[in-house]
């Protein structure tokens, strides 16, 4: 246990302090010469990727590969995963923000490598990269930038939806040293490519590129701060310049009084930069201030993170960062702030003095912020035993006041338990705090998953109580891979351990084993997905049609039922389409209805109700869609064609069908008369029915033809009557039916006669109807003779029926003093007494 004062490695610059704190010891082999690898490191105390260098010669090793490779390792030395490599030479090698590991070859193909485990997604930069190559490449959280032997720049701003694109050509010239400006921190919101040309600085992004106009290159290393507010510029003469990110403000300069280059120059947080040999390590502070490390086993690596810098040599992996404030106000020597006070007095109480109490009341009015402090504190802390001493200072403290909010400490408490667990060598995750932070607790989850820290994952899940399924998930997902056992092994082993646990999906489960080539096992995986949207979709993908189709079923979900059936109908033979769904009724009836409707469009998908009828032997239905069809011809030769074939589908039974086969006869005889109509009169009788073709026939003089049509189609008389009444009435031809009303008879009898005349405005030949109607109820014909108007003839018949109230009626309504008036009287006289 490291029982050493904080302060032991601190190294004052200027009014600042920085610390080395000792992440790991014995990290690799003594027989592992890091000068002879090129390393990149991933962010928040991610893993280390290893390749060799192309350009130096290595002795031969028996206990190492002599194929190239590029290895994995953790922070303390741990060999994750050996990637062999075939695919020529690497001109970058990166990590992302989420630790995925991209390889960039000489041709312009990336490899992103997502889980640390070899499984990986391959696009191109394009842009002519195949042919010009590629010269290096610079990272950032999501995205990347290549430089080109041209000097052309290639952007792709996300590794999961690539789409390299050319950024502003720079001028011609000699790039000594390049280096970016991620897009979260430039004002355009768009990567800055900052470029060493001649004695300057040139800044290029999607659309310009410009001249700083600086005269003191050119620059062997471009280093952009965390923050993106400064740039470090190391010149060839050994002076590094800190200017502000807009090349506005010049803020210091350092002459490193070196004439061999360094290997490394990065940011040491926001406030310093490190400048590192092959065996010695600069920082250099605000004002200039220099504090020197010598690292005596050999070749070291300065991998940069958002708070410091990781310094990777054979036998020990150092973290190099500022001192914390709260950390420099609780141990500064000679500090007197209430937290460094309220650390005295628990070491005061422990050997039981009274100092204790004396420096608690001394603090008392500030102890919150003394408690407050010691808790921020403990969190920037490496060491467990000055974690614990933090703690207690402010348990001790918490306990003395009497009002206390304890979520602070207990947050922290657990914040603590979870970074040793993840800092212990065998896992080497050496977070700091604020890296913890910016990864956030499910960011961390996924790199334990990544690593196969199945146990230690799902304790800390647990412990912090967010959800389990991811991890059950990815173990199983894995184990999918990578078992060895048959098929039904793995699978019951599976659903054993994630039964009952709630957010399990089996069907990425099932999918990665369809990805391994397990269809088998994918199947068996999926029949335990209680979600029928997550089955289908991968059940289609693995060509199994009708078990996907019969899950949709099940679900009752329509839409799910019409995205199968949609996948199918592109899929399958129509033939076999059909052969499908003919033994599904759910599945028959819903492609039925989807046909009625159409596509959209609103128009019915003949051509498949026709298919679909056929195949299922259902004539009656595939004859309506005959008909339908018909009845939609704008041509009646057309549509009587369409009927015929109706006919067809029902002749091979005509005593089963034997009304259809008679109304589609009849229909296309109509529909050829009507043919006939068309062409020899001036008029179109396209879509009438038998009614109304012998009405218009009628209406416009033809009555022979209208006879005709009554006796093809056996029209009854009393329709054909009512037919030729409406239409003479309609055409208002007043002659052919004063005609009429000299027939004996009439199959409808004359009241409908009379009626239809009077509504069209004829009285006067109504009135000549009412005489022949029969069967009239009594007073009756008084009231229609005076609806036309002829109120002597209804007082004739009112005194006929000898009803005085309708004759006293009528002569009232004429005047006693007109003719008509005493017309009525006179009738009257003969029969009703005053």
């Amino acid at each position: 246990m490291d029982t050493a004062h904080p302060t032991a490695g601190w190294e004052q610059l200027g009014e600042r302090f920085y610390r080395k704190i000792q992440l790991y010891t014995q990290v690799f082999d003594q027989d592992l010469d890091l000068d002879h690898f090129h390393v990149a490191g991933a962010p928040y105390g991610g893993a280390i990727a290893l390749y060799r260098d192309d350009d130096k010669l290595i002795a031969s090793q028996p206990t190492r590969p002599s194929k190239p490779s590029i290895d994995i390792y953790s922070c303390a030395g741990k060999l994750i995963r050996r990637i062999n490599w075939d695919q020529g030479p690497i001109k970058g090698l990166g990590w992302s923000e989420d630790e995925k590991l991209l390889v960039v070859t000489a041709d312009g193909t990336v490899r992103c490598y997502y889980d640390l485990q070899g499984e990986f997604t391959q696009f191109s930069l394009g842009n002519g990269a195949d042919e010009v190559r590629v010269r290096s490449c610079r990272f950032y959280a999501h995205g990347l930038v290549a430089l080109l032997n041209n000097n052309a720049l290639v952007l792709v701003s996300s590794y999961d939806e690539p789409r390299p694109k050319l950024l502003a050509q720079p001028p011609e010239g000699h790039i000594h040293a390049w280096n970016i400006i991620p897009p979260a921190y430039t004002l355009s919101r768009s990567v800055e490519v900052l470029l060493s040309i001649n004695q300057t600085i040139y800044v290029c992004d999607a659309s310009e590129c410009e001249d700083r106009f600086l005269d003191i290159g050119p620059f062997t290393h471009i280093a952009v701060s965390p923050n993106g507010r400064f740039v470090g510029l190391y010149t060839t003469t050994g002076k590094a310049h800190v200017i502000t990110s807009d090349f506005q403000t010049r803020l210091s300069e350092h002459d490193s009084r070196s004439k061999i280059p360094p290997k490394y120059f990065e940011w040491c947080g926001n406030d310093a930069v490190v400048i590192a040999w092959e065996d010695e390590v600069h920082l250099v502070g605000p004002s200039g201030s220099l504090a020197t490390f010598i690292y005596d086993s050999g070749r070291i690596h300065v991998i940069p993170d958002y708070d410091g810098v990781r310094i990777l040599a054979n036998d020990t992996c150092d973290f190099l960062q500022r001192v914390p404030d709260v950390t420099e106000e609780v141990f500064r020597l000679g500090a007197d702030s209430p937290a460094s006070i309220l650390v005295d007095a628990v070491e005061q109480l422990e050997l039981q003095s009274p100092k204790a109490d004396d420096n608690i009341q001394l603090i008392r009015p500030h102890l919150v912020e003394a408690v407050d402090t010691c808790i921020s504190a403990a969190g920037q802390e490496f060491s467990v035993h000055w974690q614990k001493q933090l703690l207690k200072a402010a348990s001790f403290g918490k306990s003395v006041l009497d009002i206390y909010n304890s979520d602070d400490f207990v947050d922290m408490c657990e914040t603590l338990r979870v970074l040793n667990a993840v800092r212990f060598y065998e896992v080497g995750l050496p977070l700091s705090y604020e890296q913890y932070l910016r990864l956030s607790p499910s960011g961390l989850i996924t790199r334990l998953l990544h690593r196969h820290e199945y146990l230690l994952a799902l304790r800390i899940a647990a412990y912090l109580r967010l959800p389990t399924d991811k991890i059950y998930v990815h173990w199983a997902c894995s184990k999918v891979r990578l078992g060895s056992e048959d098929d039904d092994t793995i699978c019951r082993k599976i659903v054993e351990k994630l039964s009952g646990k709630p957010g399990i999906s089996f069907e990425a489960i099932a999918r990665a084993a369809y990805d391994e080539g397990r269809g088998r096992l994918a199947t068996e995986l999926l029949n335990h997905e209680p979600r029928a949207g997550r089955q289908v979709p991968l059940l289609l993908s693995m060509e199994e049609d009708e078990l996907a189709l019969d899950k949709a079923i099940e679900s009752g979900d329509t839409d799910l039922i019409y995205f199968v059936l949609h996948q199918l109908k592109r899929k399958l033979p129509l033939a076999g389409f059909f052969r499908v769904i003919n033994i599904r009724p759910t599945a028959t009836a819903l492609v039925e209805a989807a046909a009625r409707r159409g596509d959209g469009d609103g128009r019915e998908d003949t051509t498949l109700l026709k298919d679909m009828y056929y195949q299922d032997d259902r004539r009656i239905d595939g004859a309506a869609v005959f008909i339908r069809e018909a009845l939609r011809q704008p041509e009646n030769r057309t549509a009587s064609d369409k009927l015929v074939l109706a006919a067809k589908l029902l002749a091979d039974n005509a005593k089963e069908h034997a009304f259809e086969l008679g109304a589609l006869k009849e229909a296309t005889a109509l529909l050829r008369m009507q043919e006939t109509f068309d062409r020899d009169l001036t008029d179109n009788f396209t879509g009438l029915s038998v009614h109304e073709t012998m009405f218009k026939l009628i209406r416009l003089g033809y009555h022979g033809r209208a006879k005709k049509i009554q006796n093809e189609f056996k029209v009854p008389d009393k329709v054909a009557w009512w037919i030729r009444l409406q239409a003479l009435v309609a055409k208002r031809d007043w002659n052919e039916l004063e005609e009429i009303s000299r027939q004996r008879k009439s199959p409808i009898g004359w009241l409908p006669f009379y009626n239809q005349i009077l509504q069209a405005g004829n009285p006067r030949l109504a009135a000549t109807f009412i005489p022949k109607c029969q069967g009239l109820e009594p007073g009756q014909a008084v009231t229609m003779y005076e609806k036309c108007g002829l109120r002597v003839k209804a007082a004739e018949e009112a005194v006929k029926i000898k009803d005085a109230e309708a004759w006293a009626r009528l002569l009232e309504a004429a005047g006693r003093n007109t003719a008509e008036g005493r017309e009525i009287e006179r009738l009257g006289l003969t029969v009703f007494k005053r």
